[in-house]
């Protein structure tokens, strides 16, 4: 697994790490992208570099960056890492929307719905 906390990672490196994490998508990336995300009317864009960090998915008009959490996310050191990142990320004005892999798979229609409520309240 790829460590995407680095911060001694430079630009190019990140840049490499997200195209390589696009290319490997999990199943539930995969279904949020093809199934709702890729078609949405304000874009999304998959594993993006903001800063220092990689996100899932950014939309940029809605400064939403969507996270999908599989069972690694839930170790003590990932919750502190993720809470660093969020923390960043909100300092900056983007917004981080959180979902587990497991609402991929069985709740998706809710987690389209939840992504584009918020999105329509960010772009008022």
């Amino acid at each position: 697994m790829f460590s995407i906390y680095n911060i001694s990672m430079t630009q190019n490196k990140l840049t490499s790490l997200a195209q390589n994490l696009r290319r490997e998508a999990t199943r539930e990336e995969n279904r949020l992208w093809y199934e709702f995300l890729s078609s949405y009317p304000n874009r999304f864009r998959r594993q993006v570099v903001i800063g220092k960090y990689i996100v899932d998915f950014y939309c940029s008009s809605a400064k939403l960056a969507i996270e999908l959490d599989g069972g690694q996310h839930y170790k003590n050191s990932a919750i502190a890492r993720d809470d660093e990142r969020t923390q960043w990320l909100n300092h900056n004005g983007i917004y981080v929307l959180r979902f587990m892999n497991s609402d991929i798979s069985n709740n998706l229609s809710d987690v389209c719905s939840i992504i584009d409520t918020l999105v329509k309240e960010r772009l008022k």
